[in-house]
């Protein structure tokens, strides 16, 4: 550290709270839950399928799940700020790990085929550890590495990362099936950001005005405050009480039953995308749709009572709209 980083330090205070980033992360959290509120929505079938995953809503989740990873490079520059403090650290790190495996392994029994594997947490995991790296460079260094971070996958990916044990680098040409999926790149980028911003913020004694900054006592600065602070139990709970209580009102309003033919394109399309490009799989799983509905089988094959191996005309029907799709 240089003389000026060590001046722009609060006296005898190696680590301190900035409260408008406690803020800020409280907010995050309760923003986090309201997306989650309207997947919750979806999945109990009070809104049409895939809308947590379009629009506005996507890019709402985007800007989330950006703003966690950002407060998270943030952090780490100030909790380390002058000099790395391995037991705190390691804590720290154990404790997201636990937390990530733990969403794994529940959502391999609640949602097999769109579990989570590489989400929010184990992003902030893995740059948690790649941070390391960029604690002692200047904060310029971190920045330009988190703009690489944001713009490489945008012109460059590879089918060798099309594997589920490649797919959390960010590189894979076709997206996974996964209800939150958060790959390092590039969302390596807005925590190397925040490092970045931080570092630069130590250096020049901006950290050190913001700290001494208390905004106003009141019923919902404590809330936040408290849910920042105890961030990761909230991430942990709020999930499991959203769902809790949307049951208990479907068993009072259950939801009308949905169309399914929106439903049918959707799981027709992300199925398809496992293998191939999302303009082959639109037109293919329109061209089945239609097929379908014109030879009276939609019905009977989303029930079930009609399959591959009980009517040929299902696998012609596969066939044809496969010619049809491709270039």
């Amino acid at each position: 550290m240089t003389d000026s980083t060590d001046k722009a330090l609060p006296a005898g205070k190696p680590r301190f709270r900035v409260d408008g980033l406690d803020l800020f992360r409280g907010l995050a959290l309760f923003a986090m839950a309201t997306y989650h509120f309207a997947w919750d929505l979806e999945l109990f079938g009070y809104l049409d399928p895939g809308t947590a995953n379009h629009g506005w809503l996507k890019i709402y989740a985007r800007s989330i799940a950006a703003s966690f990873l950002f407060v998270a490079g943030v952090s780490l520059a100030l909790a380390h700020a002058v000099g790395l403090k391995p037991r705190a650290y390691i804590k720290r790190l154990v404790t997201i790990v636990a937390a990530a495996a733990l969403i794994t392994i529940a959502t391999i029994f609640a949602t097999p085929d769109a579990f989570i594997f590489f989400g929010i947490l184990h992003a902030i995991a893995a740059a948690s550890v790649i941070g390391l790296l960029f604690l002692r460079l200047p904060g310029l260094v971190a920045l330009l590495a988190g703009v690489a971070c944001l713009v490489l996958p945008r012109f460059y990916g590879n089918e060798v990362f099309n594997t589920i044990w490649l797919y959390w680098v960010g590189l894979s040409t076709v997206p996974p099936r996964a209800n939150d999926y958060v790959p390092l790149l590039p969302w390596l980028g807005p925590f190397l950001i925040g490092l970045g911003c931080a570092q630069l913020a130590l250096r020049y004694g901006l950290a050190a005005r913001l700290a001494e900054y208390r905004a106003g006592d009141n019923l919902l600065t404590r809330v936040l405050r408290l849910c920042s602070r105890h961030s990761l139990a909230f991430y942990l709970l709020h999930q499991p009480v959203l769902l809790a209580l949307l049951w208990s009102f479907a068993q009072v309003a259950p939801a009308q039953a949905p169309d399914p033919l929106p439903r049918f394109i959707s799981e027709c399309e992300a199925s398809c995308m496992r293998d191939n490009d999302a303009e082959f799989c639109t037109k293919f799983c329109g061209c089945v749709t239609d097929e379908l509905l014109s030879k009276g089988l939609f019905n009977g094959f989303v029930a079930g009572t009609i399959t591959a191996d009980s009517d040929s005309r299902v696998n012609v029907i596969a066939e044809q709209c496969t010619a049809k799709a491709l270039p």
